[in-house]
């Protein structure tokens, strides 16, 4: 029986030292597909919901539908299979590569976790729980469509807020240790004295031990998180800051900032409320990159910007200083 619990999460020392981030494809597919099912508790997430819903109805992945997609996923706070969302192990995202582990699933693991849910099960899911070969073949196809249709045409700008978010972390866990960082993922989040309790809806176990917790910011998961409690590789899926700015239109800079720095210089620092390379800013304002990188490196000579980088990818930060300029131009519009 599903209930509202806190769900706790011991640490040791060992345990904080192997705490990590990763991104995973199909983390937000499974949590897209939530929203999906009952969109009405993902307000921020409703222009997405209405772009991409007709393309899935005619591709066989309406909620609530037949596909497998429908039949694992339910709608509201309840259990979905873990085998899902298998751990991430890396910070650049492949689904092909996360298609590879869930085809290779355990058969016996399939027919547990299938036996866990706790609505009816679907003529879909029942051929699955007989035949899971065919059934997570079958799966990674559906995901494969919904993956095409769905995320891919916001894939750059998402990995680019996921990126930003998990630099905004670790510089947090460096500033601030452990207790900084966990403290400020979520409101359902708390960290106290090696503890991490999360509030949420669950079944089963109510503790277990971090070993080497494994966070994994994902877009669809909003507003709430989600977990794996497992024994072996416990993750938990949080929203990034600013996912609501992922189908607004960027504000306009300034014109007082404009008529001193230029404004494309002056709209790259607006664009910059967020860390972001220089491929994504292009995208977003429709100048070259080779215009981009230009702009980019008199900003970062005038020390407006600092260049980091994450993974394979260089994100561009406003420094303190832009932060300033930009209150102080907008005050005085």
């Amino acid at each position: 029986m599903l209930r509202t619990i806190v769900l706790t999460i011991e640490f040791s020392a060992g345990d904080v030292a192997r705490m990590r981030f990763a991104l995973s494809c199909l983390w937000e597919v499974a949590s897209a597909y939530h929203v999906l099912q009952g969109p009405e508790g993902h307000t921020v997430l409703h222009p997405w919901v209405r772009h991409v819903r007709p393309a899935l109805d005619r591709a066989g992945l309406t909620p609530r539908g037949d596909s497998l997609l429908a039949g694992l996923i339910p709608p509201g706070p309840t259990y979905a299979p873990d085998f899902l969302t298998p751990p991430p192990t890396s910070l650049v995202p492949d689904l092909d590569r996360e298609l590879t582990v869930l085809r290779a699933t355990p058969h016996e693991t399939v027919r547990k976790e299938i036996d866990l849910l706790h609505w009816g099960r679907t003529p879909a899911v029942e051929a699955m729980h007989d035949d899971p070969a065919t059934g997570l073949e079958r799966l990674a196809g559906e995901i494969g469509t919904l993956w095409d249709i769905a995320i891919a045409p916001y894939w750059q700008r998402m990995r680019a807020l996921l990126e930003a978010e998990v630099f905004h972390r670790a510089r947090l866990l460096a500033e601030q240790g452990a207790e900084g960082l966990l403290n400020s993922i979520h409101e359902r989040v708390n960290w106290h004295e090696n503890t991490l309790s999360v509030a949420k809806w669950c079944a089963g176990a109510t503790t277990l031990s971090a070993n080497g917790l494994l966070l994994v910011p994902t877009v669809f998961v909003w507003p709430a998180v989600r977990t794996v409690p497992s024994p072996v590789d416990p993750q938990l899926a949080y929203p990034p800051r600013g996912v609501a700015t992922l189908w607004e239109t960027a504000a306009k800079a300034p014109a007082a900032l404009a008529a001193v720095i230029g404004k494309g210089r002056a709209q790259l620092l607006v664009e910059l409320d967020a860390p972001a390379s220089t491929s994504e800013l292009a995208k977003r304002t429709g100048m070259t990159a080779g215009g981009v990188s230009q702009h980019l490196r008199v900003l970062r000579e005038a020390g407006l910007i600092t260049p980091h980088r994450l993974g394979h990818s260089v994100l561009n930060v406003r420094t303190a200083a832009a932060d300033t300029l930009l209150a102080a131009t907008a005050s005085a519009a």
